[in-house]
């Protein structure tokens, strides 16, 4: 009987939560995420509500919140590059652990010094610390996960916990303390101020707690890169910081991918500070007030947690490198209609569309970082973002008010509807004209498939289909070569006596296998070998005969294509399954089949060479990493049972895949001839 793993968007995105948080290290490191954004959120609240009561004058109290923002957004400016340069040449846990100690010993210092000076000077080092935590958190996020494409999963996931429950944990804890007067009736006249130091002082033990964690519990932190560095050091080949700093900086420049990411963001966060620099002075030219201003603000973070939640669907059906461009431009030119919104439903629709795409955009951007940049650069990477975000956010939401006040307030009739037009929509068609042109120039640094129009595959995207115009791409995966190359033959008849014309792909394996003949003549029949030699002749068959078959309307039928070699190779233990991944996406430019048939087989003694026990172990593990993968996503994912004869098999195979294909019969047209 065969197992169907199909399911909609939401059990999809259920497996994909489960399958990340199922890893250990990544979820004692989001429940420290929670505790340092919690500290975050409830810093933000604690130290504006002590600072109101340490300073007398009434002016000064106005200024409360702004001062502490700033001191808090300052050290992004002048720390974040030295983050990046730690969190790629030191110990990121160690990193972590002592930042955390920092911030909470500061916390508690400001409570037990109690005067405004001190509170301002050490926010500002608790935002010197932040600089230094993130980048090593951040980087070491792909480290602890066992597969690239679960690098946008456990973005959304920090997102969400970042953004969403630790901001309502943050406030709703400060309220508690807030209370606490309240709840007991208690009346004193220094009662406010010692109920803002217990705010402060809990905020401390936060931090400190998260230290704890950190150095305790979640050891893979250090990760491989801390071991690459005391390496280097004992050669004496670890380069200075100035000389890294530098590197980093050139790695930016001349990688395409990067320099793309990099003035995408630009564009990004200049938009996103125009907006916030005219928000408020906008809603007053929309002829509402606060009500408006409040309408406004919803409508874009609900923008901003759409653009979240759908980024995954688009991204498999767009390559990240032109999402992340063609998001930018679209956040533009909707910014470009909010200008010109004579009403407020036209803005209200407009900015959703804003936050929507600048959502998609921000998930895209982190997910690039996390998977496609190295681990020894990432940090770097990290820290130039957060840079730039701090930086051109600060400039562009401080710029945007000045060149307001340049315009002069008019009146205009529109649809016998009277707007008033101010400096505000100027700027923000600026803003957007901006964001869409370093959009446009991201798109064209990171486009990685040139040779296909955008707008066919945008439109393609849209309507839910796949990157190809009509071929599928059929993967008959196992942990034994036997059973995928009988079943990947007897699906190929199955599907022409069904009336389908097929490909069935060229096995690669016999080439393969000559190969790997002269490399072990050559003394060279290590893993990594075989491995350069099983993605060499991938490469060749995907570019020679699966590519222009699906080009062509086929439907291609391939044994073995991807999961399969990984999972051997990641089991053999010697090399690390994110350079396999790696290599295999370079040598099939990440072509992933639309449906991938998995012959979930009870590994035998009698199967295994000679019957020796570690090879049927071997088996064992490369058919866990096979179900793993499953689970992963199990919108493209067949699982079927391959106990039993190849009849038996076979006739399971084809009663599960051949109704799946007749519910995506529109996906094939132009079928070319028949190939074996």
């Amino acid at each position: 009987m065969s197992t169907i793993r199909e399911g909609g968007t939401a059990a999809s995105t259920s497996h994909r939560i489960r399958s990340v948080l199922a890893i250990r290290p990544f979820r004692r490191l989001w429940g420290v995420t929670y505790l340092c954004s919690v500290g975050d959120w409830l810093s933000l609240l604690a130290l504006t509500g002590l600072v109101t009561k340490l300073m007398d004058s009434y002016q000064w109290q106005n200024f409360s919140l702004s001062l502490v923002v700033l001191t808090q957004l300052l050290p992004g400016i002048l720390f974040a590059p030295l983050g990046g340069v730690l969190a790629d040449r030191f110990d990121r846990r160690k990193i972590m652990m002592v930042c955390d100690l920092l911030r909470g010993g500061l916390f508690i210092s400001i409570a037990l010094v109690g005067t405004a000076w001190w509170l301002f000077v050490a926010n500002f080092l608790v935002g010197c610390c932040a600089m230094l935590w993130i980048p090593a958190k951040d980087s070491a996020v792909p480290n602890l996960l066992r597969r690239p494409d679960q690098v946008e999963t456990a973005n959304q996931l920090g997102l969400v916990m970042t953004y969403g429950i630790s901001v309502i944990s943050g406030a709703g804890l400060y309220s508690i303390i807030s209370g606490i007067p309240g709840y007991l009736h208690l009346q004193s006249t220094d009662l406010d101020f010692r109920i803002a130091t217990i705010a402060v002082m809990v905020n401390g033990a936060l931090y400190v707690t998260s230290a704890i964690l950190v150095a305790t519990r979640i050891p893979e932190l250090s990760g491989r890169i801390a071991t690459a560095n005391r390496r280097r050091r004992e050669q004496g080949e670890a380069p200075g910081f100035f000389a890294m700093m530098s590197d980093g900086m050139k790695y930016a420049g001349r990688t395409p991918l990067v320099r793309g990411l990099v003035v995408g963001m630009i564009g990004a966060f200049a938009a996103a500070g125009a907006v916030i620099g005219t928000a408020k002075t906008y809603s007053n030219s929309l002829l509402g007030g606060d009500s408006t201003f409040g309408l406004l603000f919803v409508a874009v973070f609900a923008g901003l947690a759409v653009g979240m939640a759908t980024a995954p669907r688009m991204a498999r059906r767009l390559s990240y490198e032109r999402l992340f461009g063609v998001t930018i431009v679209v956040a533009g030119l909707s910014l470009v209609l909010v200008a010109f919104a004579p009403h407020l439903w036209v803005a209200l629709i407009a900015v959703a569309f804003v936050g929507a795409s600048a959502g998609m955009a921000f998930l895209t951007g982190l997910t690039i970082i996390g998977s496609r940049v190295e681990d020894a650069m990432r940090g770097r990477v990290v820290a130039l973002v957060q840079t730039l975000l701090k930086v051109v956010l600060f400039a562009s939401s401080a710029a945007a008010p000045l060149l307001v006040t340049l315009v002069k307030t008019r009146t205009v009739t529109v649809f016998d509807h009277p707007m008033q037009v101010d400096g505000t929509r100027p700027v923000m068609f600026g803003a957007g004209l901006l964001a869409a042109l370093l959009g446009l120039i991201a798109y064209r640094q990171m486009d990685d498939r040139r040779s296909e129009p955008i707008l066919s595959d945008l439109m393609a995207a849209l309507r839910g289909r796949g990157r190809r115009k009509g071929g599928v791409l059929i993967a008959v995966e196992g942990y034994t070569r036997q059973d995928t190359a009988a079943q990947a033959r007897r699906l190929a008849d199955a599907l022409r006596e069904d009336g389908r014309q097929v490909l069935l792909a060229s096995d690669p394996d016999l080439d393969e296998q000559r190969l790997r003949n002269l490399l072990t003549t050559a003394d060279l029949a290590g893993v990594r070998a075989h491995a350069l030699v099983a993605a060499a002749v991938r490469a060749d068959v995907v570019e020679r005969e699966v590519r222009p078959a699906l080009d062509e309307g086929a439907i291609v039928v391939m044994e073995r294509y991807v999961d399969s070699p990984l999972a051997h190779f990641s089991a053999a233990g010697s090399v690390e399954p994110r350079e396999i991944e790696g290599l295999v996406d370079w040598a099939t430019g990440r072509l992933r089949p639309d449906v991938t048939v998995l012959l979930d087989r009870t590994p035998a003694e009698g199967r295994a060479s000679g019957g020796a026990l570690e090879t049927v172990e071997h088996h064992w593990r490369v058919q866990r990493l096979l179900t793993e993968m499953a689970s992963a996503d199990p919108e493209r994912y067949l699982v079927v049972d391959g106990d039993g004869t190849e009849d038996e098999v076979a006739e399971r195979v084809s009663s599960a895949l051949l109704p799946l294909l007749s519910r995506r019969a529109g996906t094939v047209s132009r079928p070319v001839a028949e190939t074996s």
